[in-house]
């Protein structure tokens, strides 16, 4: 139990005794920490039910309040806001509990649940570019806050490697290289001999290839009928599609895994549509079977629209009047898979907002075909686009879209130059320097993303990101360095952390009401699976902790107990800092 809660349960019970739902007995942050370090507004909501002025109601609710030891002082402001400052001792007491505390006071979740989160999403024959950052970014702080959060946590990157773009490379790749074995349909490996072990092209041959093999497709319906028979032929086992396929998979898989290593995203499962083949025939039987699909035109189709729709909602389509199936049948049998497979509570798809309405068609459909029950969740984590200064997406100098890898070693540069100007880690060598760099450069994107809030399109800056002040990354990277050299210096003077005493000090008082929040601000966080929370607690953590610094002269402080106090506050900010940045995705280099 946090503070913050401790006070809710009080404040509940005080309702409770005037016969009132406890849950007005709510206590939030104050938004006047001038005038109190907490609040509760209930006695306004409940004045209506109890029939009585909000601020009569506010009296009787504090005249049941008895905790001296918590709570300093009440105080009814305007209608009936109630007022609350606790006491130094309860606020030293919380600070203690969280040093000794190896997950600093959060508890892990009383129920777990087998949490999926669904990002990355990218399609394999294409590099990743600056459009995959978000899934990434957000989908990685996402797992991890669920996994501290004491959740059984799946990342799966869920690659596009199995529908029409697949089915059109193999043309393309037929139409430039027809002598290939693949494409013919009288090999027989038992007879001829394995199919080749390398593959005839690699991500970049793969990555020319498909705005070419679009193209065509576009302008040639002959083209385009081709690409549908070599998905359905894929799709139904032919021997060198599949031989194929495994080589576009794979040299896709590897330099995806590159990228992704270089951001720090690492996924536990590499799942994609392909995963999911040997599912798709039987789960359509069944749904026709059951009513629930139906035939149109030849296709497959799942009627979603409901009553209460206020605008038309068309139907999710299983197949083509081909046969072949589409991402959204693999999407369908994905989430059977993940509760056959994998005991699925809750699955989190964190993907771009413009894909809205196919994510609600295929919940309804899932949910329409028993394929979830009311116990499993499932939810769009939407997000906006990665913009430049015109607002316009955020691409490269020529026009072209930005690819990750070079993203990646544009925050480098960026970082590497603002260590330089700072004179920052000057007298390190050569690989220390750019591992810094990375660090901080990994650091400036990410936070630069993650402070925003999901939903919002947001301006690439790099300038701005990769600045050691104002809230950025690298301001905390350089925050969190500050305090572990602060610590070597007590380290190295014989000095260590005691007993949190109660503060004394305004700016010490402000840090350990800071640092007591954090158990409500990954709540809040994984409520609204928003990262910015934290993000924004991070920078304000920082900051209380500088002004704290200014003013307390940690290692020069003559009074014993006192010292060995502030240096568990130092210590318990830094393992504070270091969770909140991991959440977020990157490291804290040792030293700058």
């Amino acid at each position: 139990m946090s503070l913050r809660s401790e006070l809710t349960a009080l404040f509940s019970a005080a309702f409770a005794e005037e016969g009132l739902d406890p849950s007005f007995g709510d206590v939030a942050v104050s938004q006047r920490p001038e005038l109190a370090d907490f609040q509760c507004n209930g006695a306004l909501a409940a004045s209506k039910e109890a029939q009585r002025s909000p601020r009569d109601l506010a009296l009787a609710v504090v005249g049941h309040i008895d905790a001296p030891g918590v709570i300093r002082e009440l105080s009814i402001a305007g209608p009936g806001f109630i007022n609350i400052s606790v006491t130094n001792g309860a606020l030293a007491s919380w600070v203690g509990a969280m040093k000794d505390d190896t997950r600093l006071g959060v508890e892990a979740a009383a129920m777990p649940k087998t949490v999926i989160v669904d990002y990355g999403g990218p399609n394999m024959s294409k590099a990743l570019h600056v459009g995959h950052l978000r899934a990434a970014v957000i989908g990685e702080s996402i797992k991890r806050l669920f996994r501290f959060l004491g959740h059984r946590t799946i990342g799966d990157i869920h690659i596009g490697d199995w529908g029409m773009p697949v089915g059109q490379l193999i043309v393309e790749l037929e139409d430039r290289q027809p002598g290939l074995p693949y494409f013919d349909p009288e090999y027989d490996e038992a007879v001829d001999g394995p199919y080749p072990a390398e593959s005839p092209v690699d991500l970049d041959d793969l990555s020319e290839m498909y705005p070419a093999i679009t193209a065509r497709v576009q302008e040639d319906p002959e083209v385009a009928e081709r690409a549908r028979r070599a998905t359905f032929e894929l799709q139904n086992g032919r021997p060198g599609y599949l031989a194929l396929w495994r080589h576009f998979h794979d040299v896709s898989v590897a330099e995806q895994k590159k990228d992704f290593g270089a951001l720090d995203v690492e996924f536990d499962v590499w799942f994609g549509e392909s995963t999911v083949n040997e599912r798709l025939e039987p789960m359509v039987k069944r749904l026709l079977a059951d009513g629930v699909a139906r035939e149109s035109d030849g296709a497959v189709i799942v009627d979603v629209a409901e009553p209460s729709d206020k605008k038309e909602f068309p139907p999710l389509l299983l197949t083509r009047s081909d046969g072949s199936y589409l991402y959204s049948t693999t999407d369908l049998a994905t989430i059977e898979m993940r509760v056959d497979d994998l005991d699925m509570d809750v699955a989190l798809y964190v993907v771009d907002a413009r894909q809205s309405l196919h994510f609600e068609q295929v919940f309804r459909a899932a949910r329409r075909g028993g394929i979830v029950g009311d116990d499993v969740h499932l939810e769009h984590v939407a997000f906006g686009t990665v913009n430049d200064a015109h607002g316009k997406p955020f691409r490269t100098r020529e026009g072209g879209v930005l690819r990750l890898g070079d993203l990646i070693d544009l925050v480098t540069s960026a970082a590497r130059s603002r260590l330089e100007e700072a004179n920052i880690a000057s007298d390190y060598d050569g690989a220390e320097r750019d591992r810094i760099a990375r660090q901080v450069g990994v650091a400036a994107l990410k936070f630069g993303d993650l402070s925003n809030h999901r939903t919002t399109d947001y301006v690439f800056d790099i300038d701005r990101f990769a600045s050691f002040e104002g809230k950025t990354g690298p301001y905390l990277q350089y925050s969190a360095v500050r305090i572990k050299s602060i610590l070597r210096r007590a380290f190295d003077e014989g000095l260590e952390p005691g007993a949190v005493l109660a503060p004394t000090v305004d700016q010490e008082r402000a840090l350990m009401l800071q640092l007591v929040r954090l158990p409500e601000i990954l709540d809040r966080a994984a409520k609204l699976r928003a990262p910015n929370v934290i993000a924004e607690f991070a920078y304000e953590v920082a900051t209380d902790f500088s002004r704290f610094y200014e003013h307390c002269h940690i290692l020069n402080e003559e009074d014993v107990a006192r010292q060995a106090s502030w240096l568990a506050l130092v210590a318990t900010t830094l393992d504070t800092l270091l969770l909140l940045v991991d959440l977020l995705g990157f490291e804290v280099p040792d030293r700058m």
